[in-house]
């Protein structure tokens, strides 16, 4: 590139210097920035440097001028991300089972390049999670781009959905044939994407797992079920549904120990009502899907947690126990 076309991009170059080499650690000072300068055979002078720095000012950047002794330094100050925003989304993107490892560094390194090379450093840090197991499928990144999209055009989406069989290999629902949904929301739960969408012809809201989702496209069909979607309650979605699994919503008041009060809240959220029995218990009323889910849950529990009401939920309680007493009695 010949010199006077490398001087157009100065100001680019100049920017690009404070954004990898400086922060309030590591400040530049004038003849640095013209050394550096030079290594995109690009000449400068204090004066014209002045003024591309205060242009860089009004631009938005946020250029420091630090006088240190006898010495003048520059460097960015605030960025888009702070520092520690940024090791709080690597932690995210490290530890998320729903994306790839290749995705995952890919990722990393854009933030990586919002911050000088010696912050980056720290953003290397390999955060791990007992157990995790990576997505195999590149392409729910993309889904759910489609999703967005299709909800953003207020869009109908057509998808063909699988499961696992016992060999390992996908098997697809409704022999192949394309589902045709209003999609209307997506949920994490579980390190795993759901999309909650409205089904016309059964005029219900359900559930897919993204990741078992495949050749997902917009329709040009309007989405339908706005009204049935305004009347849902988003946060209580999540609550009720135990790891997404469905089931008819029922109020259920629950008997549990003081020491599970944390772990209520967390399940159900903190504008629910403990109601003290006694020195040792109270009781909560909440609304769930009721699904092996939730009562797989309730066991997990042990005695900490007992299902008050209503009866027949009780008595489907009963029977699991009674199930898993006789397939485990030796």
């Amino acid at each position: 590139m010949a010199r006077s076309e490398n001087m157009r991009l100065k100001l680019l170059f100049l920017s690009k210097i404070l954004q990898e080499q400086t922060d309030e650690e590591h400040p530049i000072t004038m003849p640095e920035i013209i050394e550096e300068l030079g290594k995109y055979d690009i000449g400068a002078n204090r004066k014209s440097l002045y003024e591309d720095l205060e242009a860089l000012r009004m631009y938005g950047l946020d250029v420091v001028k630090d006088r240190r002794g006898p010495q003048t330094y520059y460097y960015l100050g605030n960025r888009d991300f702070q520092l520690a925003e940024l090791k709080f989304l690597v932690d995210a993107i490290e530890s998320s089972k729903f994306i790839t490892e290749r995705k995952a560094d890919e990722l990393i390194k854009k933030l990586c390049h919002t911050v000088s090379t010696y912050d980056a450093k720290l953003l290397k840090r390999g955060v791990s999670v007992s157990g995790r197991v990576r997505n195999m499928n590149e392409s729910i990144y993309y889904t759910i781009d489609v999703i967005h999209n299709a909800m953003n055009e207020n869009k109908q989406i057509k998808f063909r959905y699988f499961r696992w069989n016992v060999n390992g290999k996908a098997e697809y629902r409704r022999n192949g044939d394309f589902y045709e949904v209003s999609p209307w929301m997506l949920i994490l739960d579980d390190e795993k994407y759901y999309l909650v969408a409205y089904d016309i012809e059964e005029k219900i809201f359900k559930h897919y797992r993204v990741d078992k989702m495949r050749d997902v496209q917009q329709s040009v069909k309007k989405r339908n079920g706005a009204t049935e979607f305004k009347k849902q309650n988003k946060t209580m979605y999540t609550q009720q549904h135990f790891r997404m699994f469905g089931g008819d919503v029922e109020t259920v008041t629950l008997r549990c120990k003081n020491e599970l009060s944390n772990v209520i809240i967390d399940q159900f959220g903190k504008d629910v009502k403990l109601i003290p029995v006694d020195d040792e218990h109270f009781t909560v009323k909440v609304e769930v899907a009721v699904s092996n889910q939730f009562f797989g849950w309730v066991i997990s529990l042990g005695d900490g947690v007992v299902i008050v009401t209503p009866q027949k939920i009780k008595k489907q309680m009963l029977q699991i126990a009674r199930f898993i007493d006789s397939t485990y009695i030796s």
